[in-house]
């Protein structure tokens, strides 16, 4: 299975927020939301959800050494 991340950096943000968050789809959306809660100020509604969905990127395989 694929991971997905969300990055903050894809955002615009008066912080700056530079947070990455990677991992199963689901769980990368509901951390993403609490995270843009807690520290963004955004409402968690079911627009906002849709919209990170449609953020999250395919996680890069890391390159072997």
């Amino acid at each position: 299975m694929t991971r997905k991340v969300a990055d903050c950096r894809q955002w615009p943000s008066e912080v700056g927020c530079t947070l990455t968050i990677a991992g199963e789809e689901q769980e990368v959306l509901d951390a993403a939301v609490m995270h843009a809660v807690a520290v963004h100020g955004e409402t968690d509604t079911p627009e906002f959800r849709e919209q990170l969905r449609d953020v999250l990127a395919d996680e890069k395989e890391p390159v072997a050494h």
